[in-house]
């Protein structure tokens, strides 16, 4: 029976909670996530306590901030001038966008303090910091193809990349052309 390993596929039932119990990710009830193995499209601690995982195993685990998103990092924290916004932009406090980044690439920020003119920004994960408490359920494995190792991810359902036969595309959203 094959296991969970680096370049096979995954596909998992999973909840994510914080430590107090709050849920804020899961795919119960839903369709299982599948993942190629190390490839860096989960965070290393979930990939790591899966290993050696096969089809019907359970298991449940804690990451520390350090397995998952990083511990929150005060370098992140910018203040700019809120004219980089745009005239009319409506800006709170809380609100979460998008910024470019040197490389052409896009990086999430959120809003932590609007004083007069300055808007200070923090660009830290959203879950950094955090302790995560996932419980996951295996449902399937398997070797990953040439096409998906050359691709960097898993295909078909539940990996968000469905090539089509007629294409070589993994539609919208891939990035892996």
């Amino acid at each position: 029976m094959a296991k969970i390993a680096q370049d096979t596929v995954a596909g998992v039932f999973y909840s994510g909670k914080f430590e107090d119990g709050e849920v804020f990710d899961t795919n119960e009830g839903g369709e299982p996530l599948s993942f190629l193995v190390g490839h860096r499209q989960m965070i290393s601690g979930f990939e790591e306590e899966l290993i050696g995982a096969k089809v019907g195993d359970k298991r449940t685990f804690t990451l520390s901030p350090n397995r998952a998103y990083g511990e929150r990092n005060e370098d992140l924290f910018q203040t700019v001038n809120k004219s980089v916004f745009g005239p009319n932009a409506p800006l709170e406090v809380g609100m979460s966008s998008y910024a470019q980044t040197e490389n052409g690439g896009t990086t999430m920020f959120t809003i932590t303090e609007i004083d007069g003119d300055d808007v200070t920004v923090d660009f830290n994960h959203v879950m950094a910091g955090k302790t995560l408490v996932f419980s996951v359920e295996v449902v399937d494995v398997r070797d990953a193809t040439a096409e998906e190792l050359s691709h960097g991810h898993a295909h078909g359902r539940g990996s968000g990349n469905n090539h089509s036969s007629k294409s070589e595309s993994c539609g919208t959203g891939c990035g892996c052309h």
